[in-house]
């Protein structure tokens, strides 16, 4: 009987470009895009560049871009510059309905740095981020949400084997090898959430060594190092150690047949996926109501469980703190546009406004929300004047059921890469958007 890691290694590396729905290409290429824009913004950030420094000062010379920098790096340094910049500031692409993985930092870092590396096409690149993602989905989804209730962090945890993916495909493993790969990359997964108590950059590298460690399994593996079958469901497998009442048949669940990369959801602000739909609706009650902070004299949150246990952040002590905490985003949102990125801020942290407003934030379960990670959410702001406004809602423009066009994805684009050379960033954008017309991507400039 075939182990998941076997099944799963199998669709991997046999899943052909002209077997994949236009649609989901296209969806690939949205994430891809996303995750250059990313790491451009990210790479400028003081967190990333002592990680870029580190990469430069060991890596030998190499082709593989570190994304927004003229460096250049050899393509495992390129994954862990490059992941810790795609999350550096909360601004990667998840999937929702969410199972703790971010396929930007997993799946397109990877793929970008060893497309450069070994001169590949756009169709090998968004094949192999494909396959990735559909690998990557079911073991996130797997776990059932249990990973952080642990106290690990999801997409350090899990982001190894998609990387895995992405990189055996495109150094040509056969499923055997691939299975070792997954094998391999058990022994990678990492990530402490001790972050979210008591501060610490160490968030954003967990993204950059999952991709690390990922590409580390792909090549250990292609040389003929092995890992254990049964790394996913045996008693000491992935789903026994990291997670909770997890569900194996999920491993292996409609491959083929179900396309998880359509799933994928672009961010709109750069704080956690809870605090999306929360600012979303302080947003919309800000301009219906003609309101500001300054109005306001209490918010009330309603959320999912995980919202409850992991984001009701009162007082953020740093940056990474203040993006993860639903209670400080939403404030920021009825003082500030939390569209620009920049307004996350140190200023704005340690503002008293907000930082009063946010304290006295209350955070509770929305009753109405079906699982852990629903999107369902009810903002409710009692008012200086005695009023009370509310509205309630579980979307925003960037998920599946709102996605972004194409020119809406140009403009998160240029808002977050067009600081320098504006021209240079929209060409960029024109070929990554035709990426499947790319012969060679050692060809293009990432170097905004």
């Amino acid at each position: 009987m075939k182990t998941a890691a076997q099944t799963l290694a199998e669709f991997a590396v046999g899943l052909e470009y002209d077997q994949i729905p236009a649609e989901v290409i296209e969806r690939a290429k949205d994430c891809v895009i996303d995750t250059v824009a990313a790491c451009v913004f990210g790479s400028k950030l003081p967190w990333t560049q002592t990680v870029i420094g580190y990469a430069q000062r060991n890596s030998a010379p190499g082709e593989c871009s570190v994304l927004g920098t003229p460096i250049k790096v050899r393509a495992p340094f390129a994954c862990l510059a490059n992941g810790a910049s795609a999350h550096a500031f909360e601004l990667d692409a998840l999937c929702e309905p969410s199972v703790g993985i971010h396929p930007s930092a997993a799946l397109a870092v990877p793929g970008l740095a060893v497309s450069q590396g070994r001169r590949k096409s756009g169709k090998e690149l968004l094949a192999a981020v494909v396959a990735g993602y559909e690998v990557l989905y079911r073991i996130g989804d797997a776990a059932r949400q249990s990973i952080e209730k642990v106290g690990f962090h999801s997409p350090g945890v899990v982001g190894v084997y998609g990387t895995a993916v992405v990189v055996g495909r495109l150094f040509g493993l056969d499923a055997g090898r691939m299975a070792n790969a997954f094998g391999v990359a058990g022994s990678m997964s990492s990530g402490l959430m001790e972050f979210s108590r008591t501060g610490g950059m160490v968030k954003r590298l967990h993204l950059g060594r999952a991709a690390e460690g990922g590409f580390m399994a792909a090549i250990l593996a292609r040389d003929g190092y092995t890992g254990p079958a049964g790394v996913f469901e045996g008693k000491f497998g992935f789903l026994n150690v990291y997670c909770r009442e997890a569900d194996p048949a999920r491993l292996t669940r409609d491959l083929g047949s179900t396309w998880h990369v359509m799933k994928t959801k672009i961010k709109r602000y750069a704080c956690h996926a809870t605090a999306q739909v929360p600012v979303t609706l302080a947003l919309d009650l800000k301009s219906k109501h003609g309101l500001s902070g300054d109005d306001v004299a209490r918010i009330t949150i309603a959320a999912n469980e995980k919202t409850v246990s992991h984001h009701a952040i009162n007082e953020p002590q740093d940056m990474t703190m203040a993006q993860y905490s639903v209670p400080f985003s939403t404030t920021l949102a009825l003082y500030l546009d939390p569209t620009d990125p920049r307004v996350f801020s140190e200023k704005n942290i340690n503002d008293p406004k907000i930082r009063a407003l946010a304290k006295s934030a209350q955070v509770e379960l929305l009753e109405t929300a079906s699982g852990a990670m629903s999107s369902a959410c009810r903002v409710t702001l009692q008012l200086k004047n005695g009023k009370e406004v509310s509205a309630e809602g579980h979307d925003f423009k960037g998920t599946p059921t709102m996605p972004l066009t194409r020119g809406e994805l140009l403009e998160k684009f240029l808002k977050l890469t067009a600081h320098r050379d504006r021209a240079k960033a929209e060409r960029l954008f024109a070929r990554l958007a035709e990426a499947e017309n790319v012969k060679n991507f050692g060809e293009l400039d990432f170097a905004l």
